[in-house]
């Protein structure tokens, strides 16, 4: 007999960094939420690095945060390092990366969730979602209570069927010794999900005051930090030093001399780890003409003296890992605190989900996050946002809202999930987008923010500052076009910043689009009226210097669009499509994809294939349309 816990619009299972999302998502888009999650101790926890950014991740934060999303609040509440990494190189790969306080990065979300109105948290075990006539309707805990919905939305993270390997030691768990999620899992085959096994790791943690930072070097946030959120305008965080050392000879020889140990190499790790995270193991076996590897050592919060040993991710025994640990300069003495550990997990194949995050086989299920196969809290997050959207947009019965790839790479992350899927923990980089140079990390809200407003997580105050600030950079724009100058103006600023003088009269547009030239130094000869922020120059400068390319890949969005207009009806059949290769049409059979845009990005599929499609789909609509 099940007791009935209530009735929701929307439920949200798990309440890591993608079910923090989706819930807050739902909740504030007007639906009642209720999360549920093993342990409301672990609400947005980090299990493994505790950082928030970085390439293309930070990108996908400040995505998160055009949306209307928490990610980027809460990291700029909760860090104790910012840094902009890349800055050498032009804006598109400009990312930035926090170092948070684990603990508080936690505390934060949770408080933040506990005064959200419309959502509910309880702390259960989901062992069986309730499906009727196809659809999901609801949950049922391991203590027999049965939740009702109109969406649910699974973000489990790597608790299915979660298993922690170290050495020849194996147990079932959930990251940081949590529960692991076994029924769950069962259901899902049950019910004819494909699951696929994955694996991950983490590195050892050690005692700050065993370190000897004498033999490392200093790695300093910056003195000016810059925000992941558009709303954060200051802070007075203090920031502490993360510290770099090396891999040594005798590190290499460690490993080496204990490969026969090491579940990677043993046959006890059965899942696919991630290729752009490997084990130290796997890196020295696979990189084995590299003498050295770099090993950050960064700080896990203010009040603790737990330092994650970024770069040492590891399944190694006990034993091993402190040997490996000590033959690190700067850790000759040093005392591990936690041991690095692998865990495998069960996780669905994403080609069975629809661009929406919704599940093709059971209509009303969304899942979100690393149970999609990915890597990283960012992904999680980014996925959860718009699971959590689109679960409440099929309850107040609108559409879903999709990104397409040149919209963000939140829309390149879940367009490769759901065309290509993933044979390992995908992560996302920036060479995954062909769009970067339109993706970049200072046009988030530029590119997502009247999408927020729309949907309704972008408050009208802060969509009004948004409206006057793109209003002002386009002022801008037209000012520095408008505005001509001659030699006599503008040649002093010209040689003072190394540029070639002018001759005749030009435009302030056209000096600006020099590399030398800054939009402080135009302002030197032509003070601006409009006010302009920090940010707001920086728009300005990137929108000028780059016009060109930004043009050209424009056009490029253009002809995307024009594939993605060009929708294919669910009800085709592809077995009666003549001349498509067997391959093509297996793959096409399986994915379902909605346009010839996304047809046309299914590995298999070719532009001949493609091409006999759409003489198909002309054919199809016509006698389609004849009939009424």
């Amino acid at each position: 007999m099940s007791f009935d816990g209530g009735s929701f619009d929307v439920i949200v299972i798990g309440a890591g960094h993608a079910g923090c999302e989706a819930a807050l998502a739902a909740a504030r888009m007007g639906c009642s939420t209720l999360m549920i999650t093993i342990n409301l101790d672990m609400v947005a926890f980090m299990p493994c690095n505790p950082s928030i950014g970085g390439p293309a991740k930070g990108h996908v934060v400040r995505e998160i945060d055009a949306l209307g999303g928490e990610m980027g609040r809460n990291i700029d509440k909760t860090f104790i390092q910012m840094r902009m990494l890349n800055t050498g190189k032009g804006p598109a790969v400009h990312a930035l990366r926090a170092q948070a306080d684990k603990f508080l990065y936690q505390h934060t979300m949770k408080e933040t969730m506990e005064k959200e109105p419309n959502l509910t948290m309880r702390q259960g075990m989901v062992e069986e979602l309730i499906v009727e006539n196809g659809v999901c309707v609801g949950v049922i805990t391991k203590t027999g209570t049965a939740y009702r919905a109109k969406s649910v939305v699974l973000t489990t993270g790597t608790y299915l069927r979660g298993k922690v390997i170290m050495g020849e030691m194996t147990y079932e768990s959930g990251p940081n010794n949590q529960q692991p999620s076994i029924k769950l899992a069962e259901n899902l085959r049950d019910l004819g999900f494909e699951l696929v096994r994955f694996k991950t790791g983490t590195p050892p943690r050690v005692h700050k005051s065993t370190i000897d930072f004498s033999k490392t070097e200093i790695q300093p946030g910056d003195e000016k930090p810059k925000f992941f959120s558009y709303e954060t305008e200051s802070s007075d965080n203090e920031q502490l030093p993360c510290w770099l050392t090396y891999t040594s000879l005798e590190t290499h020889q460690i490993i080496n001399a204990n490969l026969h140990r090491a579940p990677m190499f043993s046959g006890i790790i059965e899942g696919t780890g991630p290729r752009y995270c490997p084990s130290i193991e796997d890196k020295i076996v696979r990189f084995s003409d590299k003498p050295k590897h770099q090993i950050f050592l960064e700080p896990e919060g203010k009040n603790t003296s737990e330092y994650y040993v970024q770069g040492l991710s590891t399944s190694m025994p006990e034993d091993v890992q402190l040997a490996m640990l000590r033959s690190i300069p700067g850790l000759e003495k040093v005392e591990m605190m936690r041991n690095g550990y692998a865990i495998e997990y069960d996780a669905v194949v994403p080609t069975q989900l629809w661009p929406s995050l919704e599940t093709k086989l059971i209509p009303g299920l969304f899942t979100a996050g690393q149970i999609n196969g990915t890597s990283g809290y960012e992904e999680a997050a980014g996925q959860g946002i718009m699971a959590g959207i689109n679960a409440a947009r099929r309850v107040q019965g609108k559409d879903p809202v999709i990104l397409d790839r040149s919209q963000g790479y939140i829309g390149v992350l879940i367009d490769d999930l759901v065309t290509k899927g993933t044979n390992e923990p995908y992560r996302l980089l920036t060479s995954r987008a062909e769009y970067r140079l339109l993706l970049r990390h200072d046009n988030a809200d530029l590119r997502l923010t009247p999408l927020g407003h729309e949907i309704g997580l972008i408050s009208e105050e802060r969509y009004a500052k948004f409206l006057d600030k793109k209003q002002k950079v386009e002022q801008e724009i037209e000012r520095l076009k408008a505005t001509k100058v001659g030699p006599s103006h503008v040649n002093a600023m010209l040689e003072r910043v190394g540029s070639a003088p002018i001759q005749d009269g030009s435009n302030l547009l056209t000096i600006l689009r020099r590399p030398e030239v800054s939009h402080d130094d135009i302002e030197e000869i032509s003070p601006s009226p409009f006010d302009l922020t920090e940010e707001m120059k920086e728009q300005v400068e990137i929108q000028i210097k780059y016009a060109g390319y930004i043009e050209k890949q424009l056009i490029h969005v253009e002809r995307l669009k024009k594939m993605d207009k060009k929708k294919i009806p669910e009800t085709i059949d592809y077995n009666e499509i003549e001349g498509i290769a067997i391959e093509a049409r297996q793959k096409l059979s399986s994915i379902r994809p909605l346009s010839i845009g996304q047809a046309s990005r299914i590995s298999g599929v070719t532009p001949a294939d493609i091409s006999i499609l759409l003489v198909y789909l002309e054919h199809y609509n016509r006698v389609t349309a004849a009939r009424g």
